[in-house]
């Protein structure tokens, strides 16, 4: 959802080229087909210039480009007309298998792993054709060479109108563009209101506790003596000001990914976002330091003077601002939450001592007297104590004949090195409020002119890569180490035979078990959103009546559009779900399941792969180990299991290499998957759940995580993915299907079949279903032929279809 979010956003301009990124991570191939359907409109409607980079495209979505380029190892093998690439690689020795997707076949035939399966000159022995040959190649092929020849023609200029490109920065005026931000930003604060209702809660308990400690009862005033409490109280009142302004820097590093992607794109001059925070942070400011001085003043016993009531008032609001404007600063600077939050509590202790309350200024060293008259607390300190002690109940004469001060007040602040002018008063705001101002315009200026910070770095998938050894000087020894030793990714209901796989011997033995659901359904309560968009129901139903069943050395595909209910279901089955509502029965191998041992003969393996950035890949799956296997299990037999489930997923020659931070170093997206994988495997489950393990990654890459799934499904162990938008080669690597539609209802439950047969024959004898065509993936046609859209223009309704079939029955 927010990666079409992110599509929209980009749409709705007026930008007449657009380079979209990985635009299908995440959506279903039917999802994927509509919205490059319509951008591929747009290019020809409105005369546009757009490129895409898409990983695992199928078919019927690759069709709809009209030019391709082809990169590889940061070579350009191809750039043309999308009718030509086949006949290209056919001119070098390499043709596309029958039912093979195009796109998949351009990712994998310069692959060394992948390539010589696609070789069809019989009368020639195969050879490696490495990328650069490709890339040379390409030159001179007659289409390399027309698009040589075009780019040698210059521009003229004089065939194009002046109007046709952009004069101006930005969209709009600085003005509009301000307004715009300042609209938004509210609508922020507005539905981030909790953030600041604590902040204000946490005052309100802090003060009524500052009210207990220092009782105005318990105060006396007009001797010296007299006066540590009260300094004491006013420097804790401003610490907790102070202080109270540090969750400004959590707030700006949470919104600068947004601002650096709207500032980089020209959505507005950064200074709007900057100056719209620090307008709308004065009335919080103002709220803070009200809510603090009401509570405290006049219970605390500070002079009782409206004036001075004011004047404190002022202090603790321009303390507020600068400690607000430091922090923002900081954040924007230091872009990181670790070290920002490490880095802000050290300001703020330096802020502290040398703000004149633990050690005054005389009793500072001279080389560092400096800090004292750089700290903003010094000067809030300096205001603050001012105001209170050169009230006129303080201007009692001073009898003790070591200050030379002739009040009381005086000898006070005389005694802590404070000012003892009522000018110092206004001179210590003018220097707090010197301090906001210089705050924000560095702010502002880090915003304008700073880069985000963790650019990523080129990642290399290939594994004999991973020790930085240049592909093309390896030896074919080395090469032929890291080809994998695994069974092919082949479904079982693709074989000739129908007996499915036996269950492979491993060192650790485990049970096989089959996991049946009987009505399953689901809900939750309905979202404020839904309900004043007018539902009255008090509950919305995710899933409806699911029934199903998944056994040992099946590999069973859920399938459904965005939005069906795949993860729900899986979070339901594994019992990861805590809140709503949960009907139907689970059983495992025919006796109920309990969640309490369920966790321990089961493993998840979420979409988003989450490691310690700081291990290696066999630290990460031994420690799995460690934690997860049973204490009888001996320290021998545990690492040769990790051993064996390394060769499993195919990590054995990355055993050494260090986890790393995702799209920073490290392990790519792939290896990162097939980690997450080893990392549930090693706790011996004989139930795994896999929450779209291709998404993400380009066809190749998710060809060798689907030959890993398939070779844990070997183990004769229970496997259930999640997983959108496959290709031909992944979709057929399965074995059963169970397809959701939106409301989280079943159309489908069932074996696939050679080529998708069943799959295919089922939905062909429903009245009005369009045939599939030759070529086009089953997948997307599936999703397609029964969607909402489909079901109107039938008038039928697929559940309904399925619950009175033959597949149903057994449920």
């Amino acid at each position: 959802q927010k990666k079409r979010v992110t599509t929209g956003e980009m749409l709705t301009g007026p930008a007449r080229a657009l380079f979209m990124d990985e635009i299908s991570t995440g959506l279903d191939s039917s999802s994927t087909f509509q919205i490059v359907k319509y951008v591929s409109q747009l290019v020809h409607v409105m005369n546009d210039t757009v490129m895409i980079s898409l990983l695992q495209p199928p078919p019927e979505t690759y069709n709809l480009f009209d030019d391709i380029i082809l990169l590889s190892e940061g070579y350009m093998v191809y750039h043309g007309p999308r009718g030509n690439i086949l006949e290209f690689f056919e001119s070098a020795g390499f043709r596309c298998p029958e039912r093979k997707g195009v796109a998949d076949f351009l990712q994998e035939v310069t692959s060394k792993k992948d390539q010589q399966q696609y070789w069809y000159l019989d009368q020639e022995q195969y050879r490696y054709v490495p990328v650069l040959e490709f890339a040379e190649h390409y030159k001179s092929f007659h289409v390399g060479q027309q698009m040589l020849e075009e780019l040698k023609i210059p521009f003229e200029k004089s065939k194009t109108h002046p109007a046709a490109l952009t004069t101006s920065k930005y969209g709009q005026s600085s003005w509009e563009s301000f307004k715009a931000v300042m609209s938004r930003e509210q609508l922020l604060m507005k539905r981030n209101s909790f953030i600041y209702i604590f902040k204000v809660s946490q005052l309100i308990i802090l003060g009524l506790m500052a009210m207990t400690v220092f009782l105005r009862t318990e105060m006396p005033h007009g001797q010296i003596s007299d006066g540590a409490k009260f300094f004491g109280a006013l420097t804790f009142s401003l610490i907790t000001i102070l202080f109270n302004g540090f969750a400004e820097l959590q707030l700006t590093i949470k919104i600068l990914p947004t601002f650096y992607k709207q500032r980089d794109f020209l959505f507005s001059p950064p200074w709007t976002f900057g100056l719209a925070n620090i307008i709308l942070k004065v009335p919080v400011s103002f709220v803070e330091a009200g809510v603090w001085v009401v509570l405290t003043y006049y219970v605390m016993g500070f002079a009782p003077s409206a004036g001075r009531f004011f004047r404190q008032f002022l202090a603790f609001f321009a303390t507020h601002q600068m400690a607000m404007a430091l922090f923002r600063f900081l954040g924007a600077i230091l872009k990181s939450m670790v070290v920002a939050n490490t880095f802000g509590m050290f300001v703020q202790l330096i802020i502290f001592i040398f703000g004149g309350f633990i050690i005054p200024r005389g009793d500072i060293r001279p080389w560092w007297i400096w800090a004292y008259w750089a700290s903003p607390m010094m000067y809030s300190q300096n205001a603050i104590s001012v105001n209170e002690f050169l009230a006129s109940r303080w201007a009692t004469p001073n009898n003790d004949p070591t200050i030379d001060a002739p009040t009381v007040g005086k000898a006070i602040l005389k005694s802590r090195d404070l000012f003892t002018g009522d000018w110092g008063f206004w001179l210590s705001i003018g220097a707090v409020i010197g301090f906001t101002i210089l705050f924000n315009i560095l702010y502002l200026l880090a915003l304008t002119y700073l880069s985000p910070s963790g650019r990523s770095n080129t990642l290399v998938s290939d594994e004999e890569n991973e020790n930085g050894t240049n592909k093309e000087q390896m030896s074919e020894a080395s090469v032929s180490s890291t080809m994998p030793s695994s069974i092919p990714m082949v479904s079982t209901g693709a074989k000739e035979a129908t007996n499915r796989p036996t269950q492979s011997r491993t060192t650790l033995p485990f049970q096989p078990l089959s996991l049946s659901f009987n009505h399953i359904n689901y809900w939750v309560d309905m979202p404020a959103e839904m309900k004043e968009q007018g539902f009255t129901e008090s509950r919305l139903q995710l899933l409806s009546d699911i029934s199903g069943a998944f056994r040992p050395g099946v590999l069973t595909a859920l399938v459904g559009v965005s939005g069906a209910g795949k993860t729900t279901l899986m979070d339901v089955l594994a019992g990861r779900k805590t809140s709503g509502a949960i009907e139907g029965s689970i059983t495992l191998s025919g006796y109920p399941k309990k969640q309490e041992t369920f966790a321990r003969i089961s493993g998840y393996c979420e979409q988003i792969d989450i490691h310690s950035p700081n291990v290696t890949v066999y630290e990460s799956i031994l420690y799995s180990a460690w934690l997860r296997l049973s204490s009888d299990i001996d320290d021998a037999t545990r690492k040769m299991f990790v051993e064996e489930v390394m060769t499993l997923v195919e990590l054995d020659v990355l055993r050494n290499a260090m986890v790393g931070l995702p799209g920073v170093d490290g392990l790519s997206t792939e290896q990162r998957k097939r980690l997450t994988i080893a990392v549930e495997l090693v706790a011996n489950p004989s139930i795994i759940f896999m929450d779209e393990p291709t998404s993400g990654l380009d066809a190749r890459a998710a060809a060798i995580v689907m030959r890993t799934v398939r070779n844990t499904v070997n183990t004769g162990r229970t496997v259930v993915c999640t997983i959108h938008q496959p290709s031909i080669d992944i979709f057929e690597s399965f074995d059963e299907l169970l397809l959701l539609k939106r409301g989280g209802r079943v159309i489908y439950a069932g074996e696939l079949g050679r080529h998708c047969e069943k799959l295919v024959e089922y939905f062909e004898e429903i009245p009005g279903v369009a045939k599939i065509t030759k070529g086009y993936n089953p997948a997307t046609w599936m999703l397609e032929v029964s969607s909402t859209l489909a079901e109107a223009h039938l008038n039928i309704n697929f559940a309904e279809i399925y619950a009175n079939s033959i597949l149903h029955r057994p449920y």
